[in-house]
């Protein structure tokens, strides 16, 4: 079993295609989309972690390149300095996935990597620079 998050960026004529669709249907990949968007010239990508049987998971990667899809591995991580951090929360109102939250009734910020996606909201309203990405 494979387990993956990669970015997946897409050409204007590749966002209305169900490609998605077709790694579930054609390559029985269970693909969880952590985060996506298109913008206004409907250029696209997709944050996805993907799992499946190693072969499933490989012939899926060939799909996604030979339709001209781009795949990226998700690179860096995010890193969370406890001692520099103000205890604001700023953070956490930003955070997707929660990866950056508060516990009540303390109000203390604390980070769960497991959920992180690297989307790096983070990183420009913490004011103590309490966040990085480290590669």
């Amino acid at each position: 079993m494979v387990v993956n998050r990669i970015v997946l960026r897409f050409s204007p004529p590749l966002v209305e295609q169900p490609i998605i669709y077709r790694l579930v249907k054609d390559y029985d990949l269970i693909i969880n989309i952590l985060k996506a968007d298109i913008n206004p010239h409907k250029e696209g990508f997709v944050v996805l972690e993907i799992s499946g049987d190693s072969e499933n998971y490989n012939r899926g990667l060939d799909y996604l390149r030979s339709v001209g899809v781009e795949i990226e591995p998700l690179s860096g991580t995010i890193h969370w300095n406890r001692e520099r951090c103000l205890q604001c929360g700023a953070c956490t109102t930003f955070c997707p996935t929660g990866a950056l939250y508060l516990t009540r009734p303390e109000m203390e910020v604390h980070f769960d990597g497991s959920k992180c996606i690297v989307c790096e909201s983070c990183l420009d309203v913490c004011v103590a620079r309490a966040v990085e990405v480290r590669f």
